[in-house]
């Protein structure tokens, strides 16, 4: 019989990942803030709970993917959290992008009650999700991470174990780190491209396949060309990813001007109304 997994948080990302694992066999109850964004898991069969700790009590592996580090230390600890309340010999695996030192603290909380804790952010945005090719990139032991695999492997095309708790939250801010800079370039690309008269599609033919190719590229100038702005990830939460690499690279006596740069780009759109937008909605900003 398959295992049941609990998934809390069926936003954007988190809504197609669970219907995966539904598809894929698992029994799945989810919890989420806004139950309307849980109403087509409900109506394909998922089992709502009214709180992560009635999640966690059921589950044999439960998933986390919800907003900001704050919202990861709500359903994690305290009395009402999956730690305080799942069971001895069960997984919990926390898929949002996260502080790394807030995915030790878990993973050393959990290790107290027998609870295997996992830091495994995603790649891929609304596309990945939806397709189940999210990049994965995990930290925790391999013991851990041999016991899950299967489950993430239904999501998930590229699958890597980094290294040790925190090792996956470390290697998602490499990942943004590098989106920063090339979401930069790709809406300048773009601008660039229409101020010169040129056919953005056709001059995307030509660069999306050669050294300047990048998923950016591929994927999010064509919506750009098109205004469509709607979020494969939120600019809200692309500024939180920024400012905890930033964080953490200063901590480890890192200089990032190419990041720091970004942020303040998508601070300004912030400023201007477009939290809710995706990041695609830095071509907004630089055409002017």
């Amino acid at each position: 019989m398959s295992r049941t997994v609990g998934f809390i948080g069926t936003g954007v990302m988190g809504k197609s990942m669970a219907g995966h694992l539904m598809y894929a066999g698992y029994p799945v109850i989810v919890y989420n803030r806004t139950k309307a964004k849980a109403e087509d898991l409900l109506a394909a069969g998922a089992v709502w709970k009214e709180t992560p700790a009635d999640v966690a009590k059921e589950a044999d592996v439960i998933i986390t993917i919800v907003g900001y580090p704050s919202d990861v230390e709500a359903v994690y600890l305290g009395e009402e959290g999956i730690l305080a309340n799942a069971k001895p010999g069960s997984y919990a695996i926390d898929m949002t992008t996260s502080s790394p030192i807030l995915a030790k603290k878990l993973y050393e909380e959990g290790k107290k009650k027998d609870i295997h804790v996992l830091d495994a952010p995603v790649s891929g945005g609304d596309v990945g999700a939806k397709n189940g090719t999210l990049t994965i990139m995990a930290g925790g032991t391999k013991e851990d991470f041999d016991a899950v695999k299967p489950i993430l492997e239904v999501m998930g095309g590229n699958i890597i174990l980094q290294g040790r708790a925190g090792a996956g939250q470390h290697t998602k801010m490499c990942n943004q780190i590098a989106i920063a800079s090339n979401m930069m370039g790709v809406a300048e690309a773009i601008v660039y491209a229409e101020k010169a008269g040129l056919d953005p599609e056709q001059v995307l033919g030509s660069i999306a396949s050669g050294a300047a190719g990048s998923w950016s590229l591929a994927n999010l100038a064509p919506r750009m060309i098109k205004g469509d702005f709607e979020p494969g990830f939120y600019i809200k939460h692309f500024i939180k990813d920024m400012n905890i690499a930033i964080e953490s690279a200063e901590a480890m006596g890192m200089n990032t001007p190419g990041l720091t740069l970004a942020k303040s780009l998508y601070e300004k759109l912030s400023e201007q109304g477009h939290d809710d937008k995706g990041t695609q909605a830095i071509y907004l900003l630089l055409k002017g």
